[in-house]
């Protein structure tokens, strides 16, 4: 079956940066849109960022622009967040998935989810 395992979340002041992992397993891995988002109590889960199977152009949410950047590595079946520049709205659990399709934003179109990793930025 298809897992997704996050790691690398945690506490870390205004500023600083986190590295996020999300390592895939039972898919294709290549074959598959990846995606980052994070979701707060009470908010709906929102993107924060995707990229396709072969790599390419990633898309990224306005709030993270610039600070946060996400790769991939096929042969690893691993996808990354480096998050820089860390600000206290940037606290949430975040979550990788995958989809099937290419240039999707919703959470509805991501087939597989991992359990969340928690990034908290205390200010």
């Amino acid at each position: 079956q298809v897992q997704l395992v996050e790691s690398g979340g945690g506490l870390v002041q205004a500023g600083g940066s986190l590295r996020l992992s999300c390592a895939a397993s039972g898919l294709t891995f290549s074959s598959y849109t990846m995606g980052w988002f994070r979701q707060v109590p009470g908010k709906e889960r929102e993107v924060v960022s995707y990229i396709p199977g072969s790599g390419g152009i990633v898309y990224y949410a306005d709030s993270v622009k610039g600070r946060f950047t996400m790769s991939r590595d096929n042969t690893k079946n691993t996808v990354y967040l480096q998050m820089n520049s860390l600000k206290p709205e940037d606290t949430a659990v975040y979550y990788c998935a995958s989809a099937s399709l290419n240039g999707v934003t919703t959470p509805r179109n991501y087939n597989y989810w991992g359990q969340g990793t928690q990034v908290t930025v205390s200010s």
